[in-house]
C-alpha cells in the first residue's frame, strides 16, 4: 500500500496546512496514482491556478515486485518552473526534471515541488508500507 497526503502552502499561509488530500494505493503491480492540475487523470489535484505544477506533474507506479517509484514527468517547456526535492530521513535530495526515484519500502518521506518564482509549494508525503 502506498498512502499520499497533499498540502498546497503559499507564502500567505507559510507554516499552516493548507488543505489536506489524501489518496492511497494498494501495491499491485501497474497501480498508479498521479499528482497535478488535470483532475480527470490525477487523485491529487492541486490549485487551477498553481501553473508550476504540470496537468501531470508526478507520478506514482507500483512495479511487479511491489515497489513504488515517482517520476518527474518532463512538461511541454524544456526548462521547468519548478524544482522537485525528495525530503526523507532529514535529507534533502534534488529530484531531475524527467527522473524517476524508487521509495523505499517501510519508509516514509515528502516530496517538495516548490515554484521558483515566488515562495508556495505543494507538498506530497507518502509512506509505502513495506
Amino acid at each position: 500500500m502506498l498512502e499520499l497526503t497533499m498540502a498546497s502552502v503559499s507564502e500567505a499561509d507559510a507554516g499552516a496546512t493548507a488543505g489536506m488530500i489524501l489518496a492511497d494505493a494498494p501495491s499491485a503491480p501497474g497501480a498508479v496514482l498521479r499528482v497535478g492540475r488535470d483532475k480527470s487523470v490525477c487523485r491529487l489535484v492541486t490549485p487551477d491556478d498553481w501553473l508550476f505544477v504540470s496537468r501531470v506533474h508526478l507520478e506514482f507506479v507500483c512495479g511487479p515486485d511491489g515497489t513504488w517509484t515517482v517520476t518527474w514527468l518532463r512538461g511541454s517547456h524544456p526548462d521547468p518552473s519548478s524544482e522537485v526535492r525528495l525530503v526523507m530521513g532529514g535529507a534533502v535530495h534534488p529530484v531531475g526534471y524527467g527522473a524517476t526515484v524508487q521509495l523505499p519500502r517501510g519508509g516514509s518521506g515528502e516530496l517538495v515541488i516548490a515554484d521558483r518564482s515566488r515562495p508556495r509549494s505543494v507538498n506530497v508525503g507518502f509512506y509505502h508500507e513495506g
